[in-house]
């Protein structure tokens, strides 16, 4: 398999927060597969940030995590719960990329 994000990886650079949770596996997963694949982020955890929690919920509304936030404006899920795996690399990217 080749690098996912090929087509993105130069647009990353401190473009991403990673909104998680402190006891969320998808969490782990997501943040698993951004450092697997040398993806910068800042992570931000809902459990810990009440304004945090308020601004994912007002804007996305959901508290679901994780969900990502793109350069400050654009939101992108970090799993996909209608999957059987519930997160696909490929969907993801591409909806980061539209993100972008």
């Amino acid at each position: 398999m080749g690098d996912p994000f090929e087509n993105v990886r130069g647009r990353l650079d401190g473009a991403l927060q990673v909104y998680v949770s402190t006891f969320c596996w998808d969490c782990r997963r997501l943040k698993g597969f951004l450092a697997e694949h040398e993806i910068p982020f800042t992570e931000v955890n809902i459990s810990q940030d009440a304004d945090a929690a308020e601004k994912l919920e007002s804007e996305t509304g959901k508290r679901g995590v994780p969900f990502v936030l793109v350069r400050g404006t654009n939101w992108v899920r970090g799993y996909h719960r209608e999957l059987p795996g519930k997160f696909d690399p490929n969907l993801f990217v591409r909806e980061l990329e539209a993100a972008l």
